[in-house]
C-alpha cells in the first residue's frame, strides 16, 4: 500500500504493485520522494511528494471507443483476448490529500518532455504556481517511437504484425536538409527512435537537390548505405536506423530518401492509453495515491502535445469505456494540426515540414464543409458532442503558428472566406507578434542581428505571463463555472486578416530589413493514397513521397505602421514596445536560406534617436520619440498592465514583477 512505503522509495528497494481489476492492470511505483523539494511547504497546500514508475494496461480491440485505433486489430493479445501496453508515469502531489485543491491538471508530454511546471511554475519546483494551490499534477507517456531515458515520459505498444505473422511492411519517406557540414552520417528522422527499421537494401533510393523546384538528382546506390559512419570510415558500421553517405553531406542540398520500412508500431494505443490512465487517477479507489480527491480534470498540452490534445477530443477519446468525461477541460497551446500518431509508420514528432502529415485532418472547433479539399462538414467536437463528453477548451497561440504551423484554416477554413464561429464552450485567445511559444521578456533594447541562423534577432516578446492568467481562468471556468474572458483573435469580419505580403499586411519598409513576403510555410492538399483517412488524420499511407493536389490559401494578422500585429491580447512589450516584433524571420544559411526560419520570430528593434532613425531612413518612430522620458514609458507600461489586470489576462503578481522591471530598464534615462 501507499501508506506503507519508507520516505525515499527506490527502484530496487521498494517497489509498488497495485493491482487494478481491468484496463489500467497495475501500477508500479518505482521512486517516490515524500516529501519532495527538501519539505518546502507550498502555501495551504503543505508539502508534496513525486511518485514516478509505470502503468501497465490492456485495451479490448472490439470496443467501438477503440476501433479507430489504425492497426489495433493487428497487434497481439492477451490470453484475455486483450493488447497489451505499458507506460511511465510522474505524478505531483501534495503529501496530505486533505489539502489538495481537487484538480488534477494532466501535463501531456512534448516529446516526452514535461513542459508544464517550466512554462508555468518557472521549474521544478520553481515559483510554485500549481504547489501552492493545491493542484495534482500528472503526466503520462503516449508517444512509443521515443527511446526511454531518464527524464522522459515513454510508452510501449505492440507492433502489428500481419495475420499470418509476418512483418507489415510499406513506403516511408525521410528528409534531410541544412545539416553541419561534411556530415557522412546522420539517423532516420522520427521512425528511427525506437520501432520500424528499414527493410531490404534494393527497396531505397536516395536523391538530392539544391531547391524545391530544382533538378532532382538520383545518389548512386554505392555512394551510400544504411550504416553508422560517425566513427568509422564508408561504409561504415551496418545500422538500419542510419544513413550514411560517402562524400558527407552538402548543406547547400536537400536530400529525400524513400524506403521500405517494416514492423509498425500500434502508435494510437497512445490515446486509448491516456484516456485510462487519467480516468485511473480520476476515478480509481482501490490503492490510487490520489483516491476519492479528484473532482475535475483540465488537460494542458504545447505545440506536439498541443497538438496531440486535438486530435486525443477528435477522434474520441475523451470519454472513457464506462462512458465517462476523461478532461473536464483542455488547453491546446501553440498547436496548429493535428498529431500524426494514429497512422502506420506514423512519426509523431514531426513539425510542418514538406510533405508531413498533420493538417489533413479536421482542423476547427465549429462545424466547417471543406469544398476546397471536397471533404463534408465535420468539427473536432463532432464525437464528444455525440457522447456529451466535451470538455471546456481554451485555444492559445501567437504568431509564429500561422506563419510556421499553418494556423489559418483553424479559423477561416480551406477557402479562407469566412470566420469559422466557435462553439459555446471554446475560447480562443491570440498573442500578437510572438514567435513560438514567446520569447525571454525583458524591457531592452536588442541588437539588430542574431549571428545564428536566422538573419534577425531572436523575438522577446513573451507569452508565459498571459498563459498563467489565462490557465488560471480556465480553472475557475472548469471549477466554479465563472465566465472567463471573451475570445480575442484576429477575425475577417474585423479586417485583421489578410493575405501574407507586406502591403496587404501594411508592412513598413525598413530599409535593410526583409520583408515577410514568401516566408509563409504552404498549407499542401496532399494525395497520401486511398487508405488514409483525411478527416481523422489515421490509417496508411501508401504514397512516399506524396502527390501534390493544390495549395491551400492561407492568411496572417494585419500590422500597424510599426509592423506589429494587431487584434489578440497584447503583450505587455507590445503596447509598449521597443520595435517590431514578429512571427516569422528568415534563413541565413544553407538549402533554406532567404526562406522562413523555422518556428523563429524575429525582432527589428526601433532607432535609439531621431538622427539614427533619420540616418537610417526608418519609418518608425525612434526611442526617444515615443518616450522622451523615463516616466513616459514607465506611463506606458502601467497603463498597459492597468488593462490587462482588468480584463483578466495578467495575475497581480506578474503585474507588480513587470513593472518593478520596466523601472529598473534604461529605456528613456
Amino acid at each position: 500500500m501507499v501508506r506503507g512505503m519508507t520516505r525515499r522509495a527506490t527502484l530496487l528497494l521498494a517497489i509498488l504493485c497495485f493491482s487494478l481489476p481491468a484496463r489500467v492492470t497495475k501500477v508500479v511505483v518505482e521512486d517516490r520522494q515524500t516529501p519532495a523539494y527538501q519539505g518546502r511547504a507550498f502555501g495551504s497546500a503543505g508539502t508534496y511528494e513525486k511518485l514516478t514508475g509505470h502503468v501497465f494496461g490492456e485495451i479490448d480491440p472490439a470496443n467501438p471507443l477503440n476501433a479507430i485505433i489504425t492497426d489495433v486489430q493487428l497487434a497481439p493479445r492477451n490470453a484475455r483476448g486483450m493488447v497489451e501496453y505499458s507506460a511511465t508515469f510522474t505524478l505531483f502531489k501534495p503529501v496530505d490529500m486533505s489539502k489538495a485543491s481537487g484538480v488534477l491538471i494532466y501535463d501531456v508530454p512534448n516529446r516526452g518532455n514535461r513542459l508544464l511546471l517550466s512554462v508555468f511554475q518557472g521549474g521544478d519546483p520553481g515559483n510554485g504556481f500549481f504547489f501552492e494551490r493545491g493542484d495534482v499534477i500528472l503526466a503520462s507517456g503516449w508517444q512509443a517511437d521515443l527511446i526511454p531515458h531518464a527524464g522522459i515520459e515513454t510508452i510501449d505498444v505492440p507492433v502489428a504484425r500481419n495475420a499470418d505473422g509476418s512483418s507489415i511492411t510499406g513506403p516511408v519517406l525521410a528528409r534531410f536538409s541544412n545539416l553541419a557540414a561534411g556530415m557522412r552520417s546522420v539517423a532516420l528522422p522520427g521512425a528511427t527512435r525506437r520501432g520500424f527499421a528499414n527493410s531490404l537494401r534494393g527497396h531505397a533510393s536516395l536523391t538530392r537537390q539544391a531547391s524545391d523546384d530544382g533538378a532532382v538528382i538520383p545518389i548512386a546506390p554505392e555512394e551510400w548505405t544504411f550504416a553508422d559512419c560517425s566513427q568509422t570510415p564508408f561504409p561504415g558500421t551496418p545500422d538500419p536506423e542510419k544513413l550514411c553517405l560517402k562524400n558527407g553531406f552538402d548543406r547547400a542540398y536537400l536530400y529525400e530518401l524513400v524506403y521500405t520500412a517494416k514492423d509498425p508500431l500500434v502508435l494510437g494505443i497512445g490515446f486509448a492509453a491516456t484516456r485510462d490512465i487519467v480516468s485511473f487517477f480520476r476515478h480509481g479507489e482501490e490503492d490510487n495515491p490520489v483516491s476519492r480527491r479528484i473532482v475535475h480534470v483540465v488537460a494542458q498540452g504545447t505545440s506536439q502535445s498541443g497538438n496531440f490534445v486535438k486530435s486525443f477530443i477528435h477522434l474520441g477519446f475523451n470519454q472513457d469505456e464506462d462512458h465517462r468525461m476523461v478532461w473536464d477541460g483542455a488547453n491546446d497551446h501553440i498547436a496548429g494540426r493535428q498529431v500524426p500518431l494514429n497512422i502506420r509508420f506514423g512519426v509523431p514528432g514531426g513539425a510542418a515540414d514538406m510533405y508531413e502529415p498533420g493538417s489533413e485532418g479536421t482542423l476547427w472547433w465549429g462545424e466547417y464543409t471543406d469544398t476546397a479539399r471536397g471533404r463534408p462538414a465535420s468539427s473536432l467536437l463532432a464525437r464528444c458532442t455525440a457522447a456529451r463528453t466535451c470538455p471546456k477548451i481554451f485555444e492559445t497561440f501567437g504568431a509564429t503558428e500561422f506563419w510556421g504551423l499553418r494556423m489559418s484554416p483553424g479559423l477561416v477554413g480551406t477557402k479562407a472566406d469566412r470566420d469559422i464561429p466557435l462553439p459555446s464552450n471554446v475560447r480562443r485567445y491570440y498573442f500578437p507578434g510572438t514567435t513560438h511559444g514567446g520569447g525571454r521578456g525583458g524591457f531592452a533594447l536588442s541588437s539588430r542581428g542574431a549571428g545564428g541562423r536566422c538573419e534577425l534577432a531572436d523575438n522577446p516578446n513573451p507569452e508565459s505571463d498571459t498563459m498563467r492568467a489565462l490557465l488560471d481562468d480556465l480553472m475557475a471556468w472548469v471549477v466554479k463555472d465563472i465566465d472567463p474572458p471573451e475570445s480575442r483573435y484576429p477575425r475577417l469580419a474585423t479586417g485583421e486578416l489578410v493575405p501574407p505580403d507586406g502591403r496587404s499586411m501594411g508592412f513598413p519598409q525598413i530599409p535593410g530589413e526583409p520583408l515577410p513576403d514568401h516566408l509563409l510555410n504552404t498549407f499542401y492538399d496532399y494525395d497520401l493514397g486511398p487508405e488514409f483517412h483525411y478527416a481523422d488524420e489515421s490509417g496508411v499511407i501508401a504514397l512516399a513521397p506524396p502527390r501534390i493536389r493544390q495549395s491551400i490559401l492561407s492568411i496572417v494578422p494585419r500590422t500597424d505602421a510599426d509592423g506589429n500585429e494587431i487584434g489578440g491580447v497584447p503583450s505587455v512589450l507590445l503596447q509598449a514596445p521597443l520595435g517590431t516584433y514578429l512571427g516569422w524571420n528568415v534563413t541565413a544559411g544553407g538549402f533554406s536560406k532567404g526562406r522562413g526560419c523555422g518556428f523563429a520570430g524575429g525582432f527589428i528593434p526601433f532607432a535609439s534617436t531621431p538622427a539614427e532613425r533619420a540616418a537610417a531612413h526608418d519609418p518608425r518612430p525612434s526611442i526617444r520619440e515615443r518616450y522622451p522620458t523615463h516616466d513616459t514609458y514607465m506611463a506606458a507600461v502601467k497603463a498597459a498592465v492597468g488593462r490587462l489586470v482588468k480584463e483578466r489576462f495578467l495575475l497581480r503578481p506578474d503585474a507588480d514583477r513587470l513593472i518593478a522591471e520596466a523601472s529598473a530598464s534604461a529605456i528613456g534615462r
